[in-house]
């Protein structure tokens, strides 16, 4: 047999085998080019006969729209939004078009990957905004309070800018996250006055490790710092707004509900609680917190599917059940479906209440389609809920394809 890259005679730039094959050309060499080609062609053929043929496109769509993402991030530098929209939309346009022809699960994967790059690109052109470059070491700032984290030893807050006055020229900031001393912390949805000291976002503490200073980004903050002096509260110049207004009743709820907790808990018993049913973890200590995660268990304290899938659940059947005891009422009528419309809304509810983390968005969405399912009458359980999670997911927040939660939601389970 002749060594593969070259012929018999020792000339380079041909691969094949001796005596030549039937179907090889006169001579009996294939071109190393051909015969690289040609197994992956016919390799991708098979794989969109099996998969396109069968119905199983669709969770192949969240990898390639992950796949975009990725790219977009990739990039050394930002892509023109016009550009990466055009060739989102034609190559949409080319897939509905080439429905019926053989190379449909192709065009589709490349569609599905330009769309994932062209929303991340909308997306971070959407929310720009002011970065402070340089620390800024006594800024007077006015804003109203939107979060509210009540943690171990210092409290922190994320105040929207209204004003800012500084000695040095700054750029214009939208929001900041300040810390401030225990028990200091406002009001969420208050209109405050005080002077701080700002520093730029985070960045990554060695090569390759998490971008903090990212992760704040897409959340709209332009610099983190301390707050200097007391906090004063003050009438606003103007309303905050519906959202706002959402953000104060919903943190008066966690806070209603913490407090009930406080008269028969205590301690990190307390604080686990409150973190199940509010998704606020910053009560632990970081003795019990450090424990948690190394025995493997800190998964726990993040609401994701097991969470959600108990209130769902226990929702579903409870209402089920009760229904199911009064037949004179119920009887021709499809209970299973109100069932699953309540749980969908008692999902809903509990997806506001823990904070809407990414992790939780997933779960919720899963769960979501689940119930849907249910309602319309259609199959609930397979492996396209996932798809259809991931993608609602990176669609609505791109940038949770490089969050630790997200990968570790949606990676393979050994």
């Amino acid at each position: 047999m002749a060594e593969q890259g070259t012929t018999p005679g020792g000339k380079r730039g041909y691969a094949g085998t001796w005596p030549p094959r039937a179907a090889a050309p006169v001579g009996g060499y294939l071109p190393v080019r051909a015969s690289i080609w040609r197994p992956f062609v016919e390799t991708m053929r098979q794989w969109a006969r099996a998969e396109a043929g069968a119905g199983r496109l669709l969770p192949w769509a969240p990898v390639a729209f992950g796949t975009g993402i990725a790219f977009y991030f990739a990039a050394e530098h930002e892509p023109v939004l016009l550009v990466t929209a055009t060739v989102a939309i034609a190559l949409c346009l080319l897939a509905l078009l080439l429905r019926r022809r053989s190379v449909f699960p192709a065009v589709v994967m490349l569609a599905a990957i330009a769309a994932g790059f062209a929303m991340a690109t909308w997306k971070t052109a959407r929310i720009a905004h002011g970065v402070l470059a340089r620390p800024v070491f006594s800024v007077a700032l006015t804003g109203f309070v939107e979060t509210r984290d009540i943690r171990e030893k210092t409290d922190r807050f994320v105040l929207r800018v209204v004003s800012m006055e500084s000695q040095r020229e700054v750029p214009k900031l939208e929001r900041v996250r300040l810390s401030v001393k225990k028990g200091a912390a406002p009001e969420v949805g208050s209109f405050v006055e005080l002077k701080a000291r700002l520093m730029p976002p985070l960045g990554p503490q060695r090569p390759g490790s998490y971008d903090f200073g990212r992760d704040l980004y897409f959340q709209g903050i332009g610099a983190s710092g301390f707050v200097m002096g007391a906090v004063k509260t003050r009438e606003p110049p103007a309303a905050g707004g519906l959202a706002l207004r959402y953000a104060a009743f919903m943190q008066w709820l966690r806070d209603a509900i913490d407090a009930r907790i406080r008269t028969t808990l205590d301690g990190d018993q307390r604080a686990i609680a409150t973190a199940l049913l509010t998704g606020r973890r910053d009560a632990i200590t970081t003795p019990v917190n450090d424990a948690m995660f190394i025995s493997g268990l800190g998964h726990v304290l993040s609401i994701s599917g097991y969470h959600m899938a108990v209130v769902a659940g226990v929702v579903f059947f409870t209402i089920r059940a009760l229904l199911a005891l009064f037949p004179a009422l119920t009887a021709g009528h499809p209970i299973k479906k109100w069932a699953a419309a309540a749980a969908l809304v008692a999902a809903a509810f509990y997806l506001l209440l823990s904070g809407a983390e990414v992790a939780t968005q997933r779960s919720f969405f899963m769960t979501a389609v689940v119930l849907i399912a249910v309602i319309v009458d259609r199959r609930a359980i397979t492996f396209r809920t996932l798809a259809v999670a991931a993608l609602i997911v990176l669609a609505i927040a791109p940038e949770a394809l490089v969050h630790p939660s997200f990968q570790i939601v949606c990676a393979p389970k050994a």
